[in-house]
């Protein structure tokens, strides 16, 4: 979905070590709180006079969290055991820093259907970060990133505007940290993938092709133990589709991201690195893939996180097996009252995984459960989740189905976040 853009910070004013929720404070394992920025967007300044705006700066929410030799707790090693609730101020800050990764990726798409570089990215390639506005990262960014639909087009679609039938498009990009401090405060060198959400017509299409796929076999290798009535590894077939299809031109999402993993494990391979891959909405869905597809491919690569903000669901349950076989780290930004994480298809419990027993679709009679599960319709969540709600923010009007899964909404509730019994911080986003 497309952001609108525009961020403000506001500093907290709280001591270290403590998040306050209107007359209470709620204690932390880290004393960076006061570098805890408030974040919103535009659209959320627009609809209620207690926001501001102006640029958000990086820096501004990195310069004080030092990371050092606790950096690999908050990329999930041990999936965010005691860091989720309350919200770790650190893995907040972190949370938000990402965030802004797939705001410069918004912010660097030509949306504009008259312009002659409609879906390309409008800044060049070594200024883009600079040029979208968050502010010095530290970061250099290493390779521009295209997805490809495989929707085949009817041949009437010649007579269309040219903007509806792009196949190709800018996605985001690839960008390694290079600033020694930047590195040392991090305790090792990031890699971070970071995606935009759905933006063309036929990305739209793409969307809506929910019905569950096999994965291919160049991407399938962990094996699970499945009963021998249930499907392997299955993912959305339209998610699967913009991230393998290519054209003469063009290569595929999944080739790109290969090459340039394989060369930053060449250049970086001896030092301590991290691969982080975060995205909105379709993006979410492409860093889920992207995630399992390294990790697949390069057995011997550090660890792999994904921060997804607002996505919708990916695979089957063998799906979600085969990332935690893999190791994968996965951190879903779940906003409760945001459609797009509901779909496509229905949920599994998620006692069913453990049990590995008959598939039981949560909420369906047993009839019912059985043609979700011929019909490739049986979907699983992954990952650890932290849970949002738009209700719990002071400062949120008009909550629709759009503003609900926005990227701005998202930082605002991350933000704002403190724990499941002190939903928002009194102070989070006050002028």
């Amino acid at each position: 979905m497309r952001l609108a853009i525009g961020v403000f910070i506001n500093p907290s004013g709280l001591s270290p070590g403590a998040t306050r929720c209107g007359g209470a404070v709620a204690a932390t394992s880290v004393s960076a709180t006061n570098t805890a920025s408030s974040i919103s967007l535009k659209t959320l300044a627009s609809k209620n006079p207690k926001f501001t705006w102006s640029s958000v700066q990086y820096d501004s929410l990195a310069q004080s969290v030092r990371l050092g030799k606790d950096w690999m707790e908050y990329q999930g090693i041990n999936d965010w055991e005691g860091l989720l609730d309350p919200l770790d101020c650190n893995l907040r800050t972190e949370i938000l820093r990402y965030g802004l990764f797939v705001e410069a990726a918004y912010r660097s798409f030509d949306f504009d259907p008259s312009s002659p570089t409609f879906a390309t990215c409008k800044y060049p390639r070594n200024s883009v970060l600079r040029r979208s506005g968050i502010g010095e990262t530290g970061y250099r960014l290493t390779k521009n990133l295209r997805v490809t639909s495989g929707v085949k087009v009817p041949r009437w679609i010649d007579r269309v505007p040219s903007w509806m039938s792009t196949r190709s498009s800018w996605i985001g990009y690839v960008a390694v940290c290079q600033d020694k401090k930047e590195i040392a405060r991090l305790g090792r060198r990031d890699v971070v993938i970071a995606y935009r959400g759905t933006a063309t017509c036929l990305e739209w299409i793409e969307n809506l092709r929910a019905n569950l796929t096999c994965l291919p076999d160049d991407l399938h290798h962990h094996q699970v133990a499945d009963d021998a009535n249930i499907s392997g590894p299955m993912v959305e077939s339209g998610f699967l589709s913009l991230y393998t299809s290519r054209t003469d031109t063009c290569p595929s999402l999944q080739d790109m991201i290969r090459e340039e993993i394989s060369r930053v494990l060449e250049t970086y391979g001896d030092e301590p690195l991290s691969f982080t891959i975060t995205g909105h909405s379709l993006g979410a869905a492409l860093a889920t893939l992207a995630a399992y597809d390294i990790n697949s491919t390069f057995p011997k690569a550090p660890i792999v996180t994904v921060i997804s903000f607002g996505g919708p669901r990916v695979g089957n349950r063998n799906f979600r097996c085969s990332l935690e076989k893999s190791g994968t780290k996965i951190l879903r930004i779940v906003n409760s009252d945001d459609l797009i994480t509901k779909v496509p298809g229905f949920v599994i419990d998620n006692n069913d995984v453990a049990s590995n027993q008959q598939v039981n679709v949560a909420g369906l009679p047993s009839w019912l459960q059985k043609h979700v599960e011929q019909t490739h319709w049986g979907y699983a969540d992954v990952g650890k989740e932290l849970r949002l709600s738009s209700k719990i923010s002071p400062y949120l009007n008009n909550i629709n189905v759009a503003t609900c899964h926005e990227l701005s909404t998202y930082l605002h509730l991350v933000n704002g976040f403190v724990s499941s019994t002190c939903p928002f911080r009194a102070t989070a986003t006050r002028v």
